[in-house]
């Protein structure tokens, strides 16, 4: 039985209701989500939130008994960049840091503590831990040392309140320095650790057993390749288990079983697209669990005393999921939520360790997600809050999936948003969003304000996961090594091409349009098909290949160099060849730049170059330069700006009334006939 209403009324922010209008106005696809990630404590008594108020993220704890909220604001206006339960009564944050030119908070790599009560609140790591604790209500007396280096939760260790794991990155001191991370155990109420284990190469994430023991070590190394190391136990040496190097096998550790004798890995799978494997930790061999057809996993759902699995989830169109053990408690709940709640998606958050009480996340293509809290014991599900509540899913439109087969054969799956009402309204005007990334990075069933702005304003929307893409197993990823500019180009265009056939698109009316590497495929795209697309915009875009070897933060760091000779290749003339700053000449599209003047990934002169080389050909350019933003822009009056001045763009190359328009182009129906 569901119960809704706005539960954290009256304890944090009340959220007014936004009447659903027509259009949406922009402004709310701008908005930050309200609510950021809710979860409970392990003994199911409070429950601690994210939340924006009064423009910052802050923390509040709710006393599930008597329905009374503690809100914690860092210190210097920081926002809570993170937050994790270490014990029944005490919560670990990280903060982000506002400052500077730069809209966006950057995180600062300092680990605080509070209790629920709001006592015992205090630094326990970073580089400012050695600082007056104003506003601290801490008791120990001990100076703290400044670290430079950033921290974060690997394990809150389950039978002891005192003390848990931290992962501990150390900064480098000169340029293109990389050091090893660590892992420490901590005291969560001094701030003293002691180190328990040091990676064997840098780069590398952690896997600890059910103890809090740290047992695996996995990343990639120096030479690009992935590699997986393993050891019995505390103190023991690293052991080599797995290296892409020579086999081109890539394993990676997830989880131990509640057994403790086996160990969930993500893998190729019986398909090469993408599996779950289990290591016999005895035998120190591997067995396919699962293997995804079309794609391979996209998360995984934890029992709730997290000790094991029970379901995988991927993402073929709109999520599936794989139950591995039906006759779990979880898995049969998880079937009845999604009996209740049809057409979308539901996850768990975390659970109180008995079980007894569940953080339930429901969301979709047209809804950010709300959260629920189960009560297991009443059988109740009681909704707690909206993550965006101005946001009205029945307004919005609908993602629709499709595969489709490339030129060479190559599958591919995406996404076609058609406008709320115009499902079935043949040859649209569309726009084709390219994804960034762009390796690794795949395009999902979920909401996208970006893309529901589009469609908000009678725009179908395409999206294709181009080979390079993550989601679909390695080898589709490394497909796309080598081919910027190339093959992954052909696939956004054959996909346009499918939606041509299709009559979703008006041949005459397509703009296309990404962000990042997303961004160089719309001037790409312009270059390689200058009579497809009737405009193209690039925002944050690289447009020379080149000068990204040189240029920006890849190559300022450890591995950065190696990696972009991965991804890009080293052939210089093909760079040159395939970068839209060479080809301007080739362009009949209508450009448009979007640049942040604090892009430390795509630095402005990438955008500066390519505006100059346009208008050189006398080719007009609309130019929407943010000084303050970075790599995507974050304020949301500068959002807003940009989504105005993006569609005003769009509208006047293929909206109503455009000379692009199919209305003018088209003769006029006959008359009815009686």
């Amino acid at each position: 039985m569901l119960r809704k209403g706005m539960f954290l009324a009256g304890l944090i922010l009340a959220c007014a209701g936004v009447q659903a209008a027509e259009p949406v106005p922009l402004a709310d696809f701008a908005r930050h989500m309200q609510f950021k990630d809710v979860k409970i404590s392990p003994d199911g008594k409070h429950l601690a939130a994210t939340a924006i108020v009064g423009g910052n993220v802050v923390l509040s704890m709710i006393d599930l008994g008597s329905n009374t909220a503690l809100t914690v604001q860092p210190r210097n206006g920081d926002d809570v960049f993170e937050f994790w339960w270490v014990s029944n009564e005490r919560i670990v944050y990280a903060v982000a840091q506002h400052g500077g030119a730069l809209e966006q908070p950057i995180p600062t790599g300092e680990l605080y503590a509070t209790n629920v009560d709001g006592k015992a609140r205090d630094i326990l790591f970073g580089y400012r831990a050695s600082e007056s604790k104003a506003g601290s209500t801490g008791s120990h007396i001990e100076t703290k040392q400044n670290e430079y280096a950033s921290a974060w939760i690997l394990e809150a260790l389950p039978d002891d309140a005192k003390y848990s794991t931290i992962v501990v990155q150390p900064w480098s001191r000169t340029p293109g320095e990389s050091i090893k991370a660590e892992v420490r155990r901590i005291d969560l109420a001094s701030g003293k650790t002691r180190t328990v284990a040091t990676a064997p190469m840098t780069g590398a994430q952690f896997i600890t057993d059910h103890k809090g023991v740290v047992r695996f070590a996995v990343g990639n190394d120096v030479d690009q390749k992935q590699k997986v190391y393993y050891r019995e136990a505390d103190g023991k040496d690293w052991e080599l288990i797995s290296s892409e190097t020579g086999s081109g096998v890539v394993v990676w550790p997830i989880m131990f079983n509640r057994a403790g004798d086996g160990v969930y890995f993500e893998c190729g799978g019986a398909h090469n697209r993408g599996g779950v494997c289990q290591w016999d930790v005895g035998k120190r061999e591997f067995k396919t669990l699962w293997s995804g057809l079309e794609v391979g996993p996209s998360g995984f759902e934890e029992t709730f005393d997290r000790q094991d699995l029970f379901a995988i989830r991927s993402m073929p169109g709109r999520t599936a999921v794989a139950l591995l053990d039906k006759n779990a408690a979880e898995a049969k709940l998880l079937v009845e939520l999604m009996q209740q709640f049809p057409g979308e998606d539901v996850h768990f958050g975390n659970a109180s360790r008995d079980g007894k009480k569940v953080i339930v996340v429901v969301d979709s293509d047209r809804d950010p997600g709300s959260f629920y809290l189960y009560d297991a014991e009443a059988k109740k599900l009681k909704f707690l809050l909206a993550r965006a509540p101005w946001i009205k899913p029945d307004a919005l439109a609908d993602m629709q999936p499709f595969s489709i087969k490339a030129r060479d054969g190559m599958p591919l799956r995406g996404y076609l948003t058609r406008p709320f009402g115009k499902e079935e309204t043949k040859r649209l005007p569309m726009v084709v969003f390219v994804h960034g990334g762009p390796h690794g990075v795949f395009d999902q069933w979920e909401y996208d304000p970006t893309v529901q702005a589009l469609a908000s304003r009678g725009y179908a929307v395409l999206q294709v996961n181009y080979r390079g893409s993550g989601g679909s197993g390695l080898a589709f990823q490394k497909a796309g090594y080598g081919e910027w500019g190339g093959k992954m180009q052909d696939d956004v265009t054959d996909a346009t091409r499918w939606a041509i056939e299709q009559e979703a698109a008006d041949p005459k009316r397509i703009c296309i349009f990404g962000g990042s590497y997303g961004g160089y495929a719309a001037l790409q795209g312009a270059v390689r098909e200058p009579d497809l697309y009737r405009c193209a915009i690039g925002y944050a875009g690289v447009y020379d290949l080149r000068l990204m070897k040189s240029r920006g933060d890849i190559p300022q760091t450890f591995r950065g160099e190696g990696y972009l000779d991965m991804v890009l290749g080293k052939d210089d003339a093909l760079l040159a060849q395939r970068s839209p700053v060479n080809q301007v000449e080739r362009i009949k599209a209508d450009v448009m730049l979007i640049v942040g003047g604090q892009d430390k990934r795509v630095p402005p002169v990438q955008g500066e170059n390519m505006r100059s080389a346009l208008l050189k050909r006398g080719k007009k350019v609309e130019w929407l330069y943010q000084r303050t933003e970075a790599h995507g822009f974050y304020d949301e009056a500068n959002v807003t700006d940009m989504y105005t001045r993006l569609l005003a763009f769009i509208d006047r190359n293929i909206g109503a009334g455009s000379k692009h328009d199919a209305v003018a182009d088209e003769p006029a129906a006959p008359a009815a006939k009686d």
